[in-house]
């Protein structure tokens, strides 16, 4: 699988890691928001939303709710808030990945897409009960946009798309 994701900068991705290290939370990869996860994001599709993330500004994002999605792995998670320039970053993929991707996730198409970053998933109820006890209250933790990569699920290995540092700000 192929997920697109926003690294954040070193302040947030150091105080999500504190949230994750208190629920005991092990994850391989940082810290991030996902915009979209295909079984294939090839070298053509790669390439074009590299030119377009080059005309996108890409907005700080407010991980500002504790919240959580009971499905058949329970995640608890900080949702973002959704505003309309994240919107807009969010279609704009969309629009480079539509019909050129091999099985997209429902889950990350536009109407559908809960932005969030994932504290700890696939946790039964108590754990998650306990999970959820070990970090409410929550400060809201505003999150700028280190990099944009396409990281693959199954090698480890991450495509940076965009660096922040080639974002107008």
């Amino acid at each position: 699988m192929h997920a697109l994701v926003a690294f954040f900068d070193a302040e947030a991705d150091k105080k999500v890691r504190e949230l994750q290290q208190r629920v005991g939370a092990k994850h391989g990869y940082p810290p991030h928001l996902t915009y979209a996860v295909a079984s294939t994001i090839g070298p053509k599709v790669r390439k074009e939303l590299r030119e377009d993330l080059e005309r996108l500004w890409l907005p700080d994002l407010y991980l500002h709710t504790l919240s959580t999605f009971s499905t058949s792995e329970n995640v608890l998670m900080l949702g973002a808030v959704v505003d309309t320039e994240l919107l807009a970053v969010h279609s704009a993929i969309h629009d480079v990945l539509a019909s050129k991707v091999k099985n997209p996730s429902a889950y990350y198409l536009p109407g559908n897409w809960v932005p969030h970053c994932t504290l700890v998933h696939d946790v039964d109820d108590e754990a998650m009960k306990a999970a959820f006890a070990k970090v409410f209250p929550v400060e809201p933790i505003r999150a700028k946009v280190r990099e944009v990569s396409i990281v693959d699920t199954q090698t480890g290995e991450i495509d940076v798309l965009k660096k922040a540092s080639t974002a107008p700000r």
